[in-house]
């Protein structure tokens, strides 16, 4: 038989300084669970809310006892930081980036404050709609930001699904917006003659960022003939070239890979030849030392490249300026978008642009899609030929102008 109960405790008096007895200030529950076992749960100080509160434990204990309690009913009411403490813990388990784990849990944390979430039975997705919306209107993020929010909350919400912490996945019906109506940070190819000067500049340039202009022009060359990120470009040591078999390589670990797997590139001989003259200048001190010193994750800076593509595009466009010839010729070229970090159309030429430059240079040089998929390590090749392989006016209209015309040949 349940019961409503005030608990005995010993308080201090504050006339005498002694403890005395005297009774809880909330009432007490006193029931038997459904194995029997009796049990003491603090409820409430008012007597009808506690009695209430007892009536729904005493309905549990029935429902359990007659087998028709919803199993998702307790993880449900559970605070729903139990829950995400425990997705963290799953991502850990699986040998994740622990810079990857930290920002998606820092994302679902975010919206939950926004939602003022408690509980996993009240996430909506009409919740989740207003906090994107949010996003992109008021704390101004782009479009891919925002997907990357809801990537986030939806391998949450999954994961709860997986493990029977949740019926359904309420957030199943939000599809993601499509990145290319939001031109907020595109990036751009860089052309041939382009790059040249880049890595001209930075050669003859002076130091910037916290590295010399060669090892500039080194990291440059790489980025555009391996397709390498910032961070596995950071992670580079001796060790990682083998240059000694008929196809020279490089590799990246897995630790470093965002796919979190041991990648392997293999490098065109114009570059295996720069990179050896490029040693004889660097001298590293042994086969472990890293290389190109600008991911905090393998060393104690995180620079910003993109302030070094900056540098020396600056750099390189003011030196192709002085070489015009005459006053028409340099108007010409100022009006241009010519070595600029951010062209006429909004599109950047930053550091993850050298990224697209190489898997545009694979198009280019008539690569089969396929292979380009597999050289820029994609796992989907849409993104391969629609966001990172760009097309040129002048590609263009040599592709039309490749057409039949109408005029008959003779």
């Amino acid at each position: 038989m349940a019961n409503l109960f005030k608990k005995k405790v010993m308080i201090k008096d504050k006339a005498t300084g002694q403890k005395v007895a005297s009774e809880s200030k909330k009432w007490w529950g006193q029931y038997r669970d459904a194995l029997g076992i009796l049990r003491h749960k603090p409820l409430a100080a008012d007597k009808k809310v506690a009695q209430l509160m007892l009536n729904d434990i005493m309905a549990k204990v029935e429902k359990e006892k007659s087998g028709t309690l919803d199993p998702f009913d307790a993880e449900m009411n559970k605070p729903i930081q139990v829950h995400i403490d425990d997705f963290e813990k799953h991502l850990k388990s699986k040998n994740s980036d622990p810079r990857h784990v930290g920002e998606v849990i820092a994302k679902i944390k975010r919206c939950k404050t926004f939602c003022h979430w408690e509980r996993t039975k009240q996430i909506r997705a009409s919740d989740v709609e207003n906090f994107l919306l949010d996003l992109r209107e008021n704390q101004h993020l782009s479009i891919q930001t925002s997907n990357h929010y809801l990537k986030a909350l939806k391998a949450f919400t999954r994961w709860l699904v997986r493990n029977l912490r949740m019926k359904l996945n309420p957030l199943d019906v939000i599809e993601p917006l499509n990145v290319r109506i939001d031109h907020r940070h595109d990036r751009r190819a860089l052309e041939m003659e382009e790059f040249i000067l880049l890595v001209q500049a930075a050669e003859t340039g002076p130091p910037a960022v916290g590295l010399t202009g060669q090892d500039r022009a080194m990291l440059y060359i790489l980025a555009a003939w391996t397709g390498f990120r910032r961070g596995e470009l950071g992670s580079l040591t001796l060790r990682s070239f083998n240059l000694k078999r008929n196809n020279p390589t490089v590799s990246v670990e897995a630790a470093y890979s965002k796919h979190r797997r041991d990648d392997i590139q293999v490098l065109h001989s114009d570059i295996v030849e720069r990179f050896l003259k490029w040693l004889e200048i660097r001298k590293p001190e042994n086969e472990s030392e890293i290389l190109f010193p600008i991911s905090n994750k393998t060393s104690d800076v995180d620079r910003r490249t993109s302030e070094m593509m900056m540098f020396d595009l600056s750099f390189a466009r003011n030196l192709w300026l002085t070489e015009a010839k005459g006053d028409a010729e340099r108007q010409t070229r100022a009006a241009s978008d010519f070595l600029r970090y951010q062209d006429s159309q909004g599109k950047f030429a930053d550091f993850h642009a050298l990224r697209h430059t190489f898997i545009t240079n694979l198009s280019r040089a008539n690569v089969s899609p396929k292979v380009a998929q597999t050289l820029a390590r994609h796992s989907d090749i849409r993104l391969t030929m629609q966001i990172y392989t760009h097309i040129d006016s002048d590609e263009q209209a040599a592709a039309i102008n490749s057409l039949p015309g109408l005029s008959p040949k003779n």
